[in-house]
């Protein structure tokens, strides 16, 4: 039978060490597997390859469509961008899948019975990387939520509960206040919810939501969230179960699939062979199970239980008077080796599903809506001191579209703003038509053309529009 190729990367600082240790054990349980090693990190982005990947590793990653990443290092400054993003965003790797389970008492934890998946949103949110300087005092960043990215994420949290036979998906928003971008996010939770009847689902604030997740995490089971909310509480979550260093990932998309240990490079400690190859070896074992080899992967899985319930640690983990053995990288992996065929004995056994994959519906985009200009939100870089001075000089911009507010910060500060509001030097300035107006769009060039003619600076125009008579854009707070 021919082998499956998949790409490996040993990546940066403890990268290599941990990956070693990887693939020893994976040789010992005869993982029907061929690896093809491509160099990515900070040798490559310090060669002059910006990207920190060259063409070579992308031909492999997208040919194999399966790849195990070791940590890599994105050197500082020189304005480097994150190569975890770029793969995840390029290969189209919509879902971080991030288990985290307490092994107490053999790892202390105050969670002992934690059991949580966090599933986040991997492409969109904030992590878009769209920032823009416009005024000397305020940068921004656009938060974009898109339909598809919600339906793929929330669709795939609950068919992943599904399969592993998970009783509740919960969802993280900040829809109180972000009520279009999260209000979209947990509208489609709502949605897709109800084509799961046999899954019980709950919607949390993500403040609320993070507060509890690290005092009673026994109250979640699948976690599904947007891409900065998954960021945050997926490492508490690790955390709080024992360690960071234990957790694995997968980045699923629909062609590709990308495997990895949650944490960093940790070049501190690199070459000392002291790292802990737990997180890259369970991220391994989601591998495993991904391209079909689940009976592998139990036996890896339970073959590290073993040793971890054994008291076998490394030095991230050792409990003096609770662990038995201090061990190094190559120790631990030797260790794991040795108990192959074994199954734990106070820890629960694994024990996978055969033949299953998550294999999500191709998104169906809806019928259009209609949709209405309604007006133009026009924002301004100036620096005057009072209000109403702004205002006047706004109001002679006025035609079919007339000034209705002001806003600092996002916050109403005309008409009837109040003097202890803090300002700075960027202000939305909001234009609407009256109702039974139909605006074009002739008309915010109209506005725009005024206003270089009066001295406005103007950084940027964002439309207002309703879809089939609901209002697409937010009030102003206060308003």
């Amino acid at each position: 039978m021919k082998r499956q190729k998949i790409t490996i990367a040993k990546g940066d600082g403890i990268g290599p060490e941990i990956m070693d240790a990887v693939l020893d054990i994976f040789k010992a349980a005869e993982v029907p597997l061929e690896f093809e090693e491509v160099g990515i990190g900070e040798q490559v982005y310090l060669s002059g390859n910006t990207s920190g990947i060259t063409s070579e590793a992308w031909d492999s990653i997208r040919t194999n469509k399966v790849f195990l990443k070791a940590p890599i290092t994105t050197p500082q400054g020189g304005g480097y961008k994150s190569l975890n993003v770029t793969l995840r965003k390029t290969l189209g790797l919509y879902a971080n899948i991030r288990p985290c389970k307490s092994f107490h008492p053999f790892i202390a934890t105050k969670h002992p019975d934690m059991d949580v998946v966090i599933v986040r949103e991997n492409e969109e949110d904030l992590y878009a990387g769209i920032e823009h300087q416009q005024t000397d005092e305020v940068v921004q960043c656009l938060k974009l939520i898109s339909r598809p990215g919600c339906e793929k994420i929330v669709r795939y949290a609950f068919e992943y509960a599904k399969l592993y036979n998970r009783k509740k998906v919960s969802c993280f928003v900040k829809d109180n206040i972000m009520k279009h971008t999260d209000g979209l996010f947990h509208s489609v939770f709502k949605e897709i919810a109800k084509e799961y009847p046999d899954i019980e689902s709950d919607s949390w604030i993500i403040d609320i939501a993070a507060a509890r997740l690290a005092d009673t995490p026994e109250m979640f089971d699948v976690v599904v969230t947007s891409n900065l909310y998954g960021d945050i509480i997926s490492d508490i979550a690790a955390q709080i179960s024992g360690s960071v260093g234990l957790a694995g990932s997968s980045n699923v998309g629909s062609e590709v699939a990308m495997f990895e240990a949650i944490h960093g490079s940790a070049p501190d400690i690199a070459g000392k062979k002291i790292a802990n190859p737990s997180g890259l070896l369970r991220g391994a074992i989601m591998m495993l199970n991904h391209v079909g080899l689940q009976e592998k992967a139990e036996l890896i899985k339970n073959a590290w239980s073993c040793t971890i319930e054994e008291g076998i640690h490394t030095a991230d983990i050792y409990k003096e008077g609770e662990s038995t053995q201090k061990v190094n990288t190559e120790e631990f992996a030797k260790a794991v080796i040795e108990r192959l065929g074994q199954y734990p004995k106070k820890l629960n056994p694994t024990i996978y599903s055969r033949g299953t994959q998550i294999n999500l519906p191709e998104y169906v985009r809806p019928e259009r809506k209609e949709k209405s200009l309604r007006g133009v939100d026009v924002f301004v870089d100036w620096r005057g001191e009072h209000t109403n001075d702004l205002a006047e000089q706004l109001q002679q911009l006025n035609n079919d579209l007339k000034l209705t507010m002001i806003t600092n910060r996002g916050v109403k500060v005309w008409p009837k703003g109040f003097k202890e509001t803090f300002c700075t030097d960027h202000w939305r300035c909001r234009f609407e038509a009256a109702d039974g107006l139909n605006p074009a769009k002739s008309d915010i060039v109209k506005i725009l053309n005024q206003a270089i003619d009066h001295n406005l600076d103007v950084i940027k125009t964002e439309n207002l529009y309703t879809f089939d008579g609901k209002r697409g854009y937010s009030l102003g707070q206060g308003q």
